[in-house]
Formats: structure tokens, C-alpha cells, sequence
């Protein structure tokens, strides 16, 4: 019974080499993207006369982009290849899960550098903090191009995940009604 599963599972994935090719090249961009976003991201720092030298790793959430880009850009190239390997292509809910936590992680640390934006640009009243974006301008600049990066590889995840959720559950049937002959016959007599 397995065996078919697996055969079945395997033939439906080789029906569509569009999407296979989609998810590839997919998973291939998402390196470039998450290894340029860590790039900006270490190398940005910028001194100020007035407030001192700022640093990527003074900001946790910034450490945190860094660590899940690098965890995004190791997956997505060790599943390029995988994509490949028959014996894991015929476990699509391996690559489904992977998918999900990849870009669930990566939407909690793109929202981590989003308040740091925030704050950085608008500052906070409340606890007296104020912008600092006038005063470390390009370090602001850097930031922004880095988060966005980020974004774009999000954005190839999130399509992954949603290629992975249709290769997982087009494996099974879709639900039945249950047939009515049986009732208009009831009726009938």
C-alpha cells in the first residue's frame, strides 16, 4: 500500500514540471536574497560625532533577521537539491512543513526589523525616546533595503508553501457527497 502511495505521489509531481521548475527556481532565488539581506544587515554601521558608533549587532532584532536568514538561505539550497532526490520528492508533507516554519520565522523577524524601522524613524513619546534616524541617516537607508530583500524572500516562501500545501494534499481524495439514489428512491415507493 505504501509502495503505491509513494509511486502515485511521485508520478503526480512529475505530471506538472512547471511546478516543479517553479518551485526550484523559487527556492534558488531565496538564496541571493537571504544571503544579500545578512550581508547589508552585518555590514551596516555608521558613526555619529554626537551619539557614537551604531552596529547591527546593538539591535537583537537585527542578530535575529541575520540567524533566519541564514537558516532560509541553508534550507532553501540543501531543498534545491533534495528537489531532485526521488526518495524525498515522494515526501511532499516534508517539504510542506519546512515551508511553513521557514516562512513563518521568517514574517517573525521581518516584523522585529519593522519595529526597529518604527522606532528608529518615529521614535516613542511615551518613554521618551526620539528618532534616530536624522542622526544615523544611512545606517536607516540600509536597514530599509535589507528588510526589503527580506520581504522578497519571504515572498518566495510563502508561494512554496502554498506549492508544497497543493503537492501534500493533492496525494488524497477530495471528500464525497454521499449519493442521494438511495432517498429519491424512499420517496418514490
Amino acid at each position: 500500500m505504501r509502495t503505491d502511495l509513494d509511486a502515485n505521489t511521485t508520478s503526480s509531481i512529475d505530471d506538472i514540471p512547471k511546478l516543479k521548475f517553479l518551485d526550484c527556481s523559487l527556492r534558488v532565488c531565496a538564496i541571493p536574497l537571504s544571503a544579500a539581506t545578512m550581508w547589508l544587515t552585518v555590514t551596516n554601521q555608521q558613526d555619529n560625532s554626537s551619539y557614537g558608533r551604531l552596529e547591527f549587532s546593538n539591535l537583537m532584532g537585527l542578530k535575529y533577521m541575520v540567524c533566519i536568514s541564514a537558516i532560509c538561505a541553508c534550507y532553501a539550497f540543501v531543498a534545491a537539491i533534495s528537489l531532485w532526490c526521488r526518495c524525498l520528492v515522494a515526501k511532499p508533507w516534508l517539504f510542506f512543513v519546512s515551508d511553513q516554519i521557514v516562512a513563518y520565522l521568517m514574517v517573525t523577524s521581518g516584523a522585529a526589523v519593522l519595529e526597529i524601522l518604527y522606532l528608529a524613524y518615529n521614535g516613542d513619546r511615551e518613554v521618551t525616546w526620539s528618532e534616530a534616524c536624522s542622526s544615523y541617516g544611512r545606517f536607516c537607508s540600509r536597514m530599509k533595503i535589507a528588510l526589503l530583500l527580506h520581504v522578497l524572500a519571504l515572498c518566495c516562501f510563502i508561494v512554496l508553501a502554498l506549492i508544497s500545501a497543493f503537492r501534500t494534499f493533492s496525494m488524497f481524495e477530495p471528500p464525497s457527497l454521499p449519493s442521494q439514489e438511495p432517498v429519491e428512491q424512499e420517496r418514490a415507493a
